[in-house]
């Protein structure tokens, strides 16, 4: 038995939110993880085949950027204004730091995966929605 047909995300963001919400990035009905980090071999909704993703390194590298922006006007706030010694500071910063980078990796690489479909990436079929018959200057 097939899957049923599904609508196709119509944008790259929309596909990109399916991802970051751990929900398949082409149908947007199944959870896109299995496990923490590990995405599922195959969606049971729209039966997409998730073991051709390589999202590698990159959604460690998204987490530490964001993760960098948010903490370091943090860390010079404590310093500079709260006059908070090195050790105090980084008994504030580290922790943080933690929770945030595990907090951001998991959607940093749903949106990754998100991106690599959308964009045909890696073995994916570049899919996009049906398009309308008339442009919408002829309605």
């Amino acid at each position: 038995m097939s899957p049923l047909p599904v609508p196709l995300p119509h944008s790259f963001a929309e596909t990109a939110v399916r991802g970051v919400r751990d929900q398949c990035p082409r149908c947007g009905e199944a959870r896109l993880f299995g496990k923490w980090l590990k995405p599922v071999d195959r969606c049971p909704a729209c039966a997409q085949d998730w073991t051709l993703q390589h999202a590698d390194d990159f959604p460690a590298y998204i987490s530490i950027f964001l993760t960098g922006h948010l903490t370091v006007p943090l860390l010079v706030t404590l310093v500079l204004e709260y006059e908070l010694s090195a050790l105090a500071a980084a008994a504030v910063i580290v922790p943080l730091s933690a929770a945030l980078m595990l907090a951001l990796i998991q959607p940093a690489k749903g949106a990754v995966i998100g991106a690599q479909w959308w964009l045909g990436l890696g073995g994916f079929r570049k899919e996009r929605p049906d398009e309308p018959d008339e442009p919408d200057e002829a309605r």
